[in-house]
């Protein structure tokens, strides 16, 4: 068993749309070369931390134009291959978004299923779905997140062999 841990963080004033976690949300959109949805990025990081692979900037470099406004939820499930080609199955993610706004309770169980949906190539076969835990926080006025600045996620997840 391994376990990774992923980080991201964009600030708002993307002329995108908001997307987290694969969901497109009302509300102000993040800065960011894909579509800057820091949920499927530090979902991804996780896993290829776990798994010994290099960080999703290098495998998905901002410099590379190919990637301009990619969907990030796309990627993740570049990264699910990547993880099972390397000889591991997914086995848990946990997801903490922190953010002032927006609210983001009712869009809680979209985003997980849409991780867990994107990491269907690394679940080992015959084993149980996928589960994605996806948990809102905020940082009540703290720091440039409490500030509303921007959206920050850490994720966590266990690999298997």
């Amino acid at each position: 068993m391994r376990v990774g841990l992923g980080f991201d963080v964009h600030p708002f004033g993307g002329e995108q749309p908001l997307v987290l976690g694969g969901v497109t949300i009302d509300g102000p959109g993040l800065v960011g070369h894909s579509d800057a949805d820091a949920v499927a990025h530090a979902v991804s990081d996780a896993l290829l931390g776990a798994a010994g692979l290099a960080d999703l900037g290098a495998q998905f470099p901002a410099t590379d134009d190919a990637y301009k406004g990619v969907s990030s939820i796309e990627l993740l499930r570049k990264v699910a291959a990547m993880v099972r080609d390397a000889g591991w199955w997914v086995g848990n993610v946990d997801v903490v978004i922190a953010a002032e706004q927006p609210k983001l309770a009712p869009h809680l169980e979209e985003m997980a299923s849409n991780v867990s949906a994107a990491l269907e190539l690394a679940r080992e076969p015959m084993g149980p779905p996928i589960h994605v835990s996806v948990k809102p926080k905020r940082s009540e006025g703290l720091g440039a997140i409490g500030r509303a600045e921007g959206i920050a996620a850490w994720a966590v997840a266990l690999l298997t062999a």
